[in-house]
């Protein structure tokens, strides 16, 4: 399938119904044993400890997280302590075929987002290497995305990502600041009880170190 952009961004592509209705049940599959590993966590803002609005968990060698003492990647996770499940194949696959001149990933994150769940503006800078792109899976419900410039108060555009529908940032678009405002609760059947699952795959430190 063709990537298009609709914000005329270099380096943002955006990939509608990239995985079809099997590969999406496929893959919740894979999330719901990798939970069951890595149990969902609420995540607090460094500052003011505020509860994140969405649960997380991560796969892969790293696995970003938030507390108290600030934002960053480890290789544990912060309640059992245990190493963050493998990464599934599916979406190692997914990275060569959209990064094939990037080093592996090495962390996704596992955002979940139930009826009133949304992000904030923000970038994805807490990587050593902003080389590789950031590519990100939708699942469930539709939400709408906003994509806006290097700067906070930049102009920002928005478009709706239904299930299935992969988006990556790179090049110029790697550290653009963007966010979910909202969801479409029932917009999909995909997952039993409603929400979002959101997989975004990152390559955290330089390929010096890999």
């Amino acid at each position: 399938m063709s990537a298009s952009s609709p914000f005329d961004l270099v380096g943002f592509q955006f990939l509608p119904g990239y995985f079809d209705r099997q590969a999406q049940s496929a893959l919740i599959d894979e999330i719901r044993q990798i939970v069951a590993t890595a149990p969902l966590f609420r995540p607090v803002m460094p500052r003011t400890g505020k509860p994140f609005s969405v649960k997380m968990s991560n796969c892969g060698p790293l696995g970003w997280v938030a507390d108290r003492s600030g934002y960053r990647y480890q290789p544990h996770h912060p309640d059992t302590g245990a190493p963050w499940p493998e990464m599934p194949g599916m979406l190692l696959d997914l990275w060569n075929q959209l990064a094939p001149n990037s080093a592996s990933p090495e962390a996704c994150l596992i955002n979940f987002y139930q009826s009133n769940a949304k992000m904030g503006l923000h970038q994805d800078r807490d990587e050593q290497d902003f080389t590789a792109p950031v590519v990100s899976v939708s699942l469930g419900d539709t939400a709408l995305f906003r994509l806006g410039g290097h700067e906070r108060k930049s102009p920002t555009r928005s478009l709706k990502l239904q299930s299935g529908d992969v988006i990556v940032l790179g090049g110029d678009a790697r550290l653009s600041f963007h966010g979910i405002d909202r969801l479409y609760p029932n917009t999909s059947s995909l997952l039993t009880n409603g929400g979002r699952i959101n997989l975004t795959l990152r390559r955290v430190t330089s390929p010096a170190f890999d």
